[in-house]
């Protein structure tokens, strides 16, 4: 019995049937594709991207060298040399980040106690090769006077959520 139930489903393309009423059913629904360039979706204010280095508003560096953010780095993605200036101040000489490495959980923005290294919600960017995508104090500083009032605007927002 059960195999002539199963011939005369063959027969009469049943399952063609089901499948085109489904695809007709989403055929006339609104579409949800988003055209990216153009359109964006928004993103969450704890989005964590591309790292940058602030500065003070008189223009000085934030990092204080205390390497804190290095220690904590699961990922080992953070170096940091430093040497003492003439004011008895440490500060950081060598500051790279291999995004490579870097699993943006966002522990050395927890860690850092003068908010000096950030993770923005800039997420388009990209590297040729491995080595552009070590990311230099030079870099990092660049990165974040680009994008301060953003940065800024961003954590007002952040620290309701903390």
């Amino acid at each position: 019995m059960e195999a002539v139930k199963n011939f005369f489903s063959s027969f009469m393309l049943l399952e063609m049937f089901k499948g085109l009423r489904l695809t007709g059913r989403y055929f006339f629904s609104r579409n949800i594709t988003v055209q990216y360039p153009e359109e964006r979706t928004p993103i969450s204010p704890r989005f964590r991207g591309l790292h940058a280095l602030r500065r003070y508003p008189n223009g000085e560096e934030r990092c204080i060298a205390c390497k804190l953010c290095e220690a904590v780095c699961p990922a080992l993605a953070i170096t940091i040399e430093s040497e003492v200036r003439d004011d008895g101040t440490r500060r950081t000489t060598r500051y790279d980040i291999d995004q490579n490495k870097c699993i943006f959980c966002g522990f050395c923005e927890e860690s850092c106690p003068v908010d000096s290294i950030v993770e923005t919600d800039i997420f388009e960017y990209h590297g040729n090769s491995r080595d552009e995508l070590i990311f230099t104090k030079e870099m990092l500083l660049a990165v974040g006077d680009r994008y301060e009032k953003q940065i800024a605007a961003n954590r007002e927002v952040d620290a309701r959520y903390r």
